[in-house]
């Protein structure tokens, strides 16, 4: 009834009395939906008091431990044309194996002969290397041997100028005896005149006297004319000496720079020598570039630059390639409030994009498909999305990462935190509180195992 009578009948008659009024009045609905929400509210608040773990999760992709495993590209250090490939995507290459052949570009390098023309030019200056070595040890020869023929033609110079000296006195000695002879045939004429005007000898004895004088006087001029022609030898032996030092002074100078000019010759030629040798190595190894060679063992991933003819400069990628065996990790990135909850060693669940996984951030250890890792570097400066990057390692503690997955998968991570009850967790959750903020114990990593 809708009770819309003004004249209600449930006041003025009593329904209790009838027999369906008891049978509906009192029968008790709701009773077991009663029953289990009193039960559910009690599980409830029992299960606000059970421990959840508090957590940071991030988004990041599998990547490799060390920067040398990691996807790369090959590169040619010359510009040059390619000629030849010799793998195919997916192939598997070792290290040293040829993955192309290139060819010059350059007009300067066409000359296929160009390596042994540059050793032949090297082994031509190398040859003049010597030639100008022996020079230069002919020229000291022909130094030594200028050098003690000056010696002796000075010794014998000195001898000469010796002799001639002797010779002055020589003649000076017998210059002083011519005029000796003279002054005692002066006397004797003296003499003989005298005693012929006084009447005491002859005309004759006069005449043998003034003789005698004439021929002395002629002695003593010629010995004079001796002893000056003996001070001209001194003189002359003394010019010849001057004459010697500098004739030799000149031969030698002139040879020494003959040296010199043979030895700056040599160091050019060494420097040339030096130069091809350095042409040469360059032609060598840049002939060995056009192999393009693998780095390591691997699989080819992409062909960056494809077909038969094409033109590339130097430094541009070629083709991908990936390392054969790596140590995979996971990149992963966190937001800058949460960075000082993050620390060396913490550990971490991850799960991997296309693996099937059952995971409750919560409680990891009843998760199921995740996987254990540690915390091995975090960046020190901010990513350009905004984050800070982590990077993580297999957790040697737990059971390994799958052997399928490949660097490059996404991956979900839950770096976990302290334990706290749930009632604690909701509450933060509901006023937007961080995570508790602690340090590890041990001051390095903490040793909390979620299993």
């Amino acid at each position: 009834m809708l009770n819309i009578s003004k004249n209600p009948l449930n006041k003025t008659v009593d329904l209790s009395t009838y027999s369906s009024s008891k049978r509906v009045f009192d029968k008790s609905y709701y009773k077991y939906f009663n029953r289990f929400l009193g039960a559910f509210a009690i599980v409830g608040v029992i299960i606000l008091f059970l421990p959840w773990t508090q957590n940071i999760t991030g988004r990041g992709n599998v990547t490799t431990l060390t920067p040398d495993q990691r996807p790369q590209t090959i590169q040619s250090q010359i510009p040059g044309r390619i000629e030849k490939w010799y793998v195919r995507e997916g192939d598997h290459v070792k290290k040293g194996d040829t993955i192309m052949q290139i060819s010059e570009v350059k007009s300067e390098y066409f000359d296929p002969n160009l390596v042994e023309r540059t050793a032949q030019q090297r082994d031509a200056k190398a040859f003049s290397v010597k030639s100008y070595e022996q020079k230069v040890k002919a020229t000291d020869v022909r130094i030594a041997a200028l050098q003690n023929e000056r010696i002796l033609k000075l010794e014998q110079a000195k001898n000469k100028l010796l002799q001639a000296r002797l010779k002055v006195q020589a003649d000076s000695i017998d210059l002083e005896a011519a005029e000796t002879n003279l002054k005692i045939a002066q006397t004797k004429y003296n003499r003989a005149d005298t005693l012929y005007k006084d009447g005491f000898t002859a005309l004759k004895n006069v005449e043998d006297a003034r003789v005698k004088l004439q021929e002395t006087q002629a002695k003593r001029i010629s010995q004079e004319a001796k002893l000056l022609a003996s001070r001209n030898e001194v003189i002359n032996s003394q010019v010849e000496i001057s004459r010697i030092r500098a004739e030799y002074s000149d031969k030698i100078s002139k040879a020494e720079s003959d040296k010199f000019t043979a030895q700056s010759s040599q160091f050019d030629s060494e420097a040339e020598v030096q130069k091809l040798e350095n042409q040469y190595s360059n032609y060598k190894i840049r002939n060995s570039l056009l192999y393009v060679t693998a780095p390591y063992d691997g699989f080819i991933n992409k062909a960056l630059r494809g077909g038969v003819g094409v033109t590339f400069k130097e430094g541009e990628e070629l083709v991908g390639i990936i390392p054969d065996n790596v140590d995979l990790a996971v990149e992963t990135f966190v937001e800058p409030i949460d960075l000082p909850l993050i620390h060396k060693g913490e550990k971490v669940r991850v799960q991997f994009d296309g693996w099937p996984a059952i995971v409750f951030s919560g409680w990891p250890n009843v998760s199921y498909g995740t996987y254990g890792a540690e915390v091995v570097a975090v960046e020190r400066f901010i990513s350009a999305n905004g984050k800070f990057r982590v990077l993580l390692k297999p957790d040697p503690e737990d059971h390994p990462w799958p052997q399928d997955v490949r660097a490059g998968s996404g991956a979900f991570t839950m770096a976990l935190l302290d334990d706290v009850p749930i009632w604690f967790e909701l509450w933060r959750q509901l006023n937007g509180f961080p995570p508790n903020y602690y340090q590890p114990q041990d001051g390095s990593s903490t040793t909390k195992a979620k299993k």
